[in-house]
């Protein structure tokens, strides 16, 4: 019997599917938590690629911040839906950013996790919307304050999604 030599890469498809979801509920939330990540535990997949910037700590700290500011301007009755067209594009492009640099972290295609992350970042938002103005309008409870407990869901979400991250040891680099 032939043994198999080769080694099962660390999944691809099910943190995208996690950081795009995050992607459409808050589109700074999810390159924030990946770059946490990947700045505490680069990848190797990420060497000489335009998305290796994501691994630095003075990029994860300025999504931080941005992705704080998020959710307080999403409070804001000034503040533009999401389905509209400035706000979908941003979940877009967040959802392929993450998508593009996971895939490229665990030496994937970056085209092929960045579709995949801007196909569920578009659903999440639709998705998402419709939960929040629908929970809204059924029980009276102003939109806002639903707005708050869908942060409290994004951040319990990505702290998860964080935690149940474990590297190969073949896939990541010390800085």
């Amino acid at each position: 019997m032939k043994k198999n030599s080769l080694k099962p890469r660390p999944a691809k498809f099910w943190p995208v599917l996690g950081f795009a979801t995050l992607a459409g509920m808050r589109s700074m939330s999810a390159p924030a938590f990946l770059s946490h990540y990947l700045s505490r535990q680069p990848h190797a997949g990420l060497n000489g690629s335009p998305l290796r910037f994501l691994q630095k700590p003075g990029t994860a700290t300025v999504l931080k911040v941005l992705a704080a500011g998020e959710l307080v301007a999403d409070k804001l009755p000034t503040t533009p839906d999401r389905i509209a067209l400035p706000g979908m594009t941003g979940r877009l492009l967040s959802g392929g950013l993450v998508g593009a640099a996971w895939y490229k972290s665990r030496h994937g295609s970056a085209l092929g996790g960045g579709l995949l992350g801007a196909a569920v970042a578009f659903a999440s938002t639709i998705v998402s919307y419709a939960l929040r103005t629908g929970i809204s309008e059924k029980s009276g409870v102003p939109s806002a304050l639903v707005g708050a407990g869908e942060d409290a869901l994004v951040l319990g979400g990505g702290a998860a999604l964080l935690r149940a991250q474990r590297p190969a040891a073949s896939e990541w680099h010390p800085m």
